[in-house]
């Protein structure tokens, strides 16, 4: 096992998870790698709105009536996150193509590599679905180091930027799947939905595609304006502004060619369906705390509509780097916060308060 010449200390600060509404700031153990894994110093750390749904304890991770919990207690939390690689072995060195004192991020999922899914190249899919920060086979970055996993998909990222922007790889790559199964065609209108960390990813990657006209939907105009950074055409505040009519007047009165639903607000799932015209795409980021109810006949014999699911971010990563990377993107004003790993709680209020901030990170080190 290589190993840097700083000293690596036996117990660390973390944040753990002990059920809804309980997470805890706690002294624990620095993890050990094994064979094929490394350690790795956390430098930045996300906090999700998924992160925050799940401490507000909605059924998509801990279960109701129709499905069994998935996330895990005594977990650390945190899947969207830069470090530097503080030990590893040769296979680890090998099969990453990385060394000590590297940045490296890795994707949310440690895929199992066995399963139909692996097999096929769809490992965002994986049916364990081990993500970082969920279940106890992997612990995530809210805490001082962290492992990586022999499973990991594991990227380099430029040392000089930001460690809260290295980070946002995560959020990014997420966004950008989602504009890929979009499916965006030379002279669409297409229509985001929300100006948060993954509505704004939305809207870089889909003016990327060279559509007509990017629109961007949110309730707060700092996020709209952000979102213009981003490169939407046209930005709407949907607090004082007519969205139908705005669409219509893009369309010649026919609708959306695509729509990216970004918020995890129920209401804009109707909104969107509204808004496309017949034989459009919608795609579906969202975490949603609660099931959402629509009109299925809008789907079928109104519009006879393409409804695409989105999850994860695979094989966008390399994207999703360059594209921070570039210096394209708004970062400073997207990474709207950066507080210290004891001020948890915090951050989740912050994250929950969308009108006060954008991306939240914390900054264990």
């Amino acid at each position: 096992m290589s190993q840097t010449d700083q000293q690596v200390p036996t117990t660390m600060q973390a944040v753990v998870c002990h059920g809804p509404q309980d997470y805890r700031l706690e002294e624990v153990p620095v993890p050990t790698p094994g064979p094929g894994e490394a350690l790795v110093r956390v430098q930045a750390v996300g906090i999700c709105a998924s992160d925050l749904k799940c401490y507000h304890g909605a059924a998509k991770f801990w279960g109701d009536d129709d499905r069994p919990a998935w996330a895990e207690t005594e977990v650390v939390p945190g899947h969207e996150f830069v470090g530097e690689v503080v030990a590893l072995d040769e296979e680890a060195a090998a099969r990453w193509g990385v060394a000590v004192g590297d940045r490296v991020v890795a994707e949310q999922i440690v895929p199992c590599g066995e399963c139909r899914y692996c097999r096929r190249g769809q490992y965002h899919m994986c049916a364990p679905h081990d993500i970082f920060g969920f279940k106890r086979a992997t612990p995530g970055a809210m805490a001082e180091y962290m492992v990586f996993p022999a499973g990991a998909r594991v990227h380099t990222v430029d040392p000089s930027i930001p460690a809260q922007h290295a980070a946002f790889a995560e959020p990014l790559a997420c966004s950008l799947h989602a504009v890929e199964r979009a499916g965006i065609q030379f002279g669409d209108v297409v229509v985001v939905a929300g100006c948060g960390p993954i509505g704004l990813g939305m809207v870089a990657g889909a003016k990327a595609k060279g559509p007509a006209v990017v629109v961007a939907l949110d309730a707060v105009p700092a996020k709209l304006e952000l979102a213009r950074r981003c490169g939407a055409d046209v930005v709407v505040d949907i607090t004082t502004e007519d969205v139908g009519e705005v669409v219509r007047g893009l369309t010649e009165g026919y609708g959306a060619d695509v729509y990216i639903e970004g918020t995890g607000h129920p209401s804009a799932v109707g909104q969107g369906l509204a808004l496309l015209r017949k034989c459009g795409t919608f795609v579906e980021y969202s975490v949603f705390k609660e099931p959402v109810s629509v009109d299925w006949s809008v789907i079928s014999d109104d519009k006879e509509l393409d409804v695409l699911g989105a999850h994860l971010g695979p094989y966008t990563w390399p994207a999703a780097i360059a594209m921070i990377e570039s210096g394209v993107l708004p970062m400073d004003d997207i990474c709207s916060h950066q507080l210290p790993i004891s001020r948890f709680q915090e951050g989740l209020d912050l994250v929950a308060d969308s009108s006060r901030s954008v991306k939240v990170s914390l900054l264990p080190g």
